[in-house]
């Protein structure tokens, strides 16, 4: 049976100053972007997209996803907690932020963005839909070096099993992982292989909010159970919930006829 490691979460400490891995696991997520978006703009002209909107892009989907993953989060998942506690809003560095939030926030700032520049909404999410994938990966990563969304309790012959001691002796799946592979690097072949080729106006997107959404629907059922909004213990988890019209609009979205 595996122990978690129980990492520092500090992996630079410069006086005063301290740099968090789960910091770096965003950063190399944000890096990931922008070098794959490059090589998309440029092998991809027919999402009229150039590798200098990567920069705009960036910047727009940053805050969307800092400001709507954290808002999400505090909204979604522990809004007692914060209601007791609200200065712990900002404190982002600690970790806490809820995936579906930051989608949502950045849909807002493609939105926006599309809008500045002249492009469709669709146009937008189509051509970032697979760069988002490996971020996706280096934010699980970094939830399992701080120790958090841990596992449901394991059988102890499963060879994987961990024990999370800052949560009890119990094994445990480390689901961080698992969907760190799934939702993370799965998701980015998958999308990265049907976006070759130039598709229908919305149905990479579609693919990605079908990818996504059945692949964290599957994995909420080896994470330890949320309690829900307020303490009310939920069958179907609340990211469960969340997925479900991420599923279904996204069937849609691949579906529909182009015009």
């Amino acid at each position: 049976m595996l122990i978690h490691p129980q990492f520092d979460p500090i992996a630079i400490s410069l006086g005063p100053l301290a740099v968090r891995w789960y910091g770096l696991m965003y950063l190399a997520g944000f890096v990931a972007f922008l070098y794959l978006g490059k090589r998309r703009a440029l092998a991809q002209p027919w999402h009229g997209m150039k590798a200098t909107d990567l920069d705009d892009l960036l910047f727009y989907g940053v805050l969307g996803v800092i400001l709507g993953g954290r808002l999400g989060q505090v909204i979604f998942y522990e809004p007692g907690y914060y209601l007791q506690h609200p200065l712990e809003i900002l404190a982002v560095w600690k970790g806490g932020m809820s995936f579906h939030g930051g989608f949502l926030g950045v849909l807002v700032a493609m939105a926006l963005w599309g809008r500045k520049s002249g492009k469709s909404f669709f146009q937008v999410t189509d051509f970032i839909a697979p760069l988002v994938p490996l971020g996706l990966m280096a934010g699980r990563i970094g939830n399992f070096i701080n120790g958090e969304l841990w596992g449901r309790v394991a059988d102890r012959s499963l060879p994987w099993a961990m024990v999370f001691p800052n949560v009890d002796a119990m094994p445990r799946h480390p689901s961080p992982l698992y969907q760190a592979a799934g939702e993370g690097l799965l998701l980015f072949v998958v999308l990265w292989i049907f976006s070759a080729r130039q598709r229908g106006v919305g149905q990479v997107s579609g693919m990605f909010l079908i990818g996504y959404g059945v692949l964290r629907f599957l994995a909420e059922f080896f994470r330890e159970p949320d309690h829900g909004i307020f303490g009310v213990s939920y069958v179907v988890s609340m990211g469960q919930w969340l997925s479900v019209p991420m599923i279904l609009f996204g069937i849609y979205l691949l579906r529909r006829r182009q015009s």
